[in-house]
């Protein structure tokens, strides 16, 4: 753990850095924003931010959470990612203090802005969901699982999703799952493999189920068709049981 400490403080700094980034992915892309094109700016004034606007959380806390000059609300997401996105940093490192915690931590900051994403706009872009793809593909080369097992995993979890809502809709008449999620679940089996895939599936319906009591606790009506972001509940599953994964090689 001692060891770990340096690689889980550095990785958290990354990780804010990169959620900043991610968070504006996330705000602007839905609303077809330019993200990459101009400086950052306030999206409720437009006034361009200066350097002492943009540390990450450090910012956001200084301004309580307003925007200096219109002192419109700054959205929750940017904050939120900038802090998961450190949190997700640290843990890598703790349960890898190398290349492997750096490939862990890149797995849950695009799981992360996924799961905002899909649990916002209900969205899950190709673009993103192949980077993630890829990345995993790429981190065969210095993480578990093997290649063969990621494969399968790849396959088999864009298949077994593609069957369920290709029968659904047979069935029904009607798409009940996003076409993004197949594609999204393939893309985690190419971290995890085809073992822990069960499991995370397993994890994400009880988060799901979970979401749906505590909302009829609270006394929220909650319809029988009434969508839920299948790919925000795969990757809330699919991080850690990336962690349970490694800690049990390590």
């Amino acid at each position: 753990m001692t060891d770990a400490a340096p690689a889980a403080v550095v990785l958290a700094v990354l990780g804010a850095i990169a959620g900043s980034f991610l968070a504006t992915i996330a705000v602007r892309w839905p609303q077809e924003r330019s993200v990459l094109r101009g400086r950052s700016a306030c999206d409720g004034c437009g006034r361009t931010l200066r350097a002492r606007d943009l540390v990450p959380l450090v910012s956001w806390g200084a301004a309580r959470g307003r925007c200096r000059a219109c002192g419109a609300r700054i959205d929750l997401r940017h904050p939120a990612m900038e802090a998961g996105c450190a949190a997700i940093g640290a843990a890598s490192a703790l349960a890898a203090p190398d290349i492997v915690g750096v490939a862990g931590a890149v797995f849950g900051w695009l799981l992360l802005t996924l799961a905002v994403m899909d649990a916002r706009d209900f969205w899950l872009p190709d673009e993103l969901t192949a980077a993630l793809a890829l990345a995993g593909a790429a981190a065969a080369m210095v993480a578990p699982p093997d290649v063969a097992a990621r494969a399968i995993g790849g396959v088999g979890g864009f298949a077994l999703l593609w069957l369920v809502a290709a029968g659904y809709r047979a069935w029904r008449g009607v798409d009940g799952m996003g076409g993004g999620d197949p594609k999204l679940f393939g893309a985690i089996g190419l971290w995890l493999g085809w073992r822990m895939l069960p499991a995370a599936l397993l994890v994400a319906g009880m988060v799901g189920l979970g979401w749906i009591a505590w909302r009829r606790v609270r006394g929220q009506a909650v319809a029988r068709d009434e969508a839920l972001p299948l790919g925000t509940l795969m990757a809330i599953a699919a991080y850690p049981a990336w962690l349970v994964m490694i800690l049990q090689v390590a």
